[in-house]
């Protein structure tokens, strides 16, 4: 797994690249938000691990910025802070889970490995069933290796839900990465994925009541 960290505090930062990198993931370490997204904008990662309190922008805007651009990659937020509306904001923006200092290193790479159960590490293609499968460096549906055409708005539905393979994508990610953050009810998402669904070849894409839908990772 290929991870970005992003921690100000020196001697933090070299102890968590050291450790990590000593179990056997490649990690590349940023000690600003700003150092971080400029690295962000050549290199793409399997994980995040944010500090939440940096020198220029904070975690939560490095990650803000990232779903304006569409990307969308599993973070960790590391922060001394307990503030119940701070925590709250950091799975709203999708954070995967939250570790308050101060840790013990070995909890981390044990969440890290959590994620990494639950969530294959990016490929080019991305298996969704038996026949299908998403090209996401040319955002391609294949069929039988041959490219099943869709509307622009029904292929992102199907990027997200590739990108995010046996996890639950709720609907307010819907809103922002196929709708742009516009406002658009439920039921609105609903039909839309229902559009495609009864165009594909294979029913792959299950509806989780009152929370969204995923694909789950086939055998």
């Amino acid at each position: 797994m290929k991870i970005l960290l992003v921690e100000d505090d020196i001697m933090l930062n070299e102890m968590i690249t050291e450790y990590i990198a000593s179990t056997g993931h490649v990690i590349i370490s940023a000690k600003t938000g700003m150092e971080s997204l400029a690295i962000l904008e050549k290199e793409k990662f399997d994980l995040l691990i944010l500090d939440i309190n940096l020198p220029d922008i904070d975690g939560f805007e490095i990650l803000e910025r990232l779903h304006e651009q569409k990307r969308m990659v599993p973070t960790i937020y590391i922060s001394a802070l307990i503030d119940i509306e701070e925590i709250s904001r950091a799975f709203d923006l999708g954070c995967f889970d939250y570790l308050k200092k101060p840790f013990h290193l070995k909890e981390l790479t044990l969440r890290i490995n959590k994620i990494l159960k639950t969530r294959i590490v990016p490929q080019r293609h991305k298996r969704l069933s038996k026949h299908y499968s998403f090209d996401s460096e040319n955002m391609t549906l294949l069929y039988n290796n041959e490219p099943h055409i869709l509307p622009k708005r029904q292929l992102q539905i199907i990027e997200l839900l590739a990108l995010n393979r046996s996890l639950v994508v709720q609907y307010d990610m819907f809103r922002t990465y196929v709708w742009n953050d516009d406002y658009i009810d439920n039921a609105t998402i609903r039909a839309e994925v229902n559009r495609v669904k009864t165009v594909l070849r294979e029913d792959f894409i299950k509806n989780i009541r009152g929370s969204g839908y995923m694909i789950e990772r086939p055998e």
